[in-house]
């Protein structure tokens, strides 16, 4: 509906409308309401307009307030509640599962997966017993849970190996990242894999049976099972070099990386928004969508890797890390580290330095 087509249900006239957009109009414009957007209307005891507000975005909210025959406005900061929380738990089939567990949402789950998506394979290295602790922090509006916001730390145990990760926003840039206790980044070179969510079918091999052809020949990548329409992520930053049919490939994508790498994306579905050849890409953009195109006996992503031109095993491959944190900040980082990494290391202390309550 219009504008005016929700104030008329209030008596709005014509005229009181066009007064009200005018007076409105430098602060922000009616005219660019959106559907779906909330927009709260208050009114006195004699059912007379005192106020009204509109939900601009996430973050903020237009208040006009009614005085006398005129209107007054600004734009607000959303009010919201943010409390620190932490969990831990055990993998028993995936992370999504065992944090769904833990009363969280699923957005929590890839949340963490993201974290340490550069070290572990969320879908080759994964075992039943592996383990996760995370603070994170919520957002609440009006009493009401209305989404995650940052993860703060985060700890997961993988085949006996435990990597760790702290979040750390620079004070001149302002930019976030997560780095290990000793200040390295989490980020390498290359994620990996392209996915939130599939199993692993087929691995790279110099000698396997085409499931088609039933002949022997080498299989230069790593197929992951995914529903159809499963989101394609590049694992690096990095330029199209070519979208299209590629015969028994079927619709794919090739991304030329630094360093001479380059990636491809086989039996896609199709492909997403502005991928196309001379396009820059960054890490984990979606890219396209798993399909079944090409010699394919079911949906699938076939991701594959080449370095100076020759396939590489992309479950044995390890990127290089990028830039560690700076060092004129390791101190303040290295304090903030230690209070978080203790109360990972102790997870039912109440950790009131976090300025909220922690609660397991």
């Amino acid at each position: 509906m219009t504008l005016t087509d929700l104030l008329a249900q209030y008596n709005f006239t014509p005229a009181q409308i066009y007064e009200l957009r005018k007076n409105i109009k430098p602060v922000y414009d009616l005219g660019k309401i959106k559907a779906g957007h909330e927009l709260r209307i208050y009114s006195t005891q004699q059912g007379e307009i005192s106020s009204l507000e509109y939900d601009i975005n996430e973050e903020n909210f237009l208040h006009i307030q009614k005085k006398e025959s005129t209107y007054t406005a600004e734009i607000k900061k959303v009010p919201y509640k943010i409390e620190v929380k932490m969990i831990w738990g055990t993998i028993e089939e995936n992370p999504i599962f065992a944090v769904n567990k833990k009363g969280e949402g699923d957005l929590l789950a890839i949340n963490l997966a993201d974290i340490f998506a550069w070290d572990i394979d969320f879908y080759a290295d994964l075992r039943k017993g592996d383990s996760f602790k995370i603070i994170f922090e919520k957002k609440y509006l009006r009493g009401e849970f209305f989404s995650y916001r940052n993860i703060l730390a985060a700890e997961f145990t993988n085949q006996g190996k435990t990597f760790r990760a702290i979040r750390y926003t620079y004070p001149d840039t302002k930019e976030p990242d997560f780095f290990d206790p000793q200040g390295n980044s989490l980020r390498k070179e290359f994620r990996k894999s392209p996915l939130h969510s599939a199993r692993i079918t087929s691995r790279f091999s110099r000698r396997r049976l085409h499931p088609i052809r039933k002949v022997y020949r080498p299989h230069h990548g790593v197929d992951y099972a995914a529903p159809v329409g499963t989101p394609v992520q590049a694992t690096a930053d990095g330029t199209v070099t070519f979208t299209g049919r590629n015969g028994a490939a079927g619709r794919m994508i090739k991304i030329r990386h630094k360093n001479r790498y380059e990636t491809q994306y086989l039996h896609l579905r199709g492909y997403a928004k502005g991928t196309r050849k001379g396009k820059k890409i960054k890490e984990g953009q979606i890219i396209g969508f798993v399909g079944s195109s090409g010699e394919s006996t079911g949906p699938h992503l076939d991701y594959r890797i080449k370095k100076d031109g020759k396939y590489i095993n992309p479950l044995a491959f390890k990127p290089a890390p990028v830039k560690p944190l700076r060092a004129e900040y390791l101190e303040g980082f290295k304090k903030q580290a230690d209070s978080l990494f203790f109360c990972l290391k102790a997870p039912f202390m109440v950790f009131s330095s976090l300025g909220n309550t922690l609660t397991p």
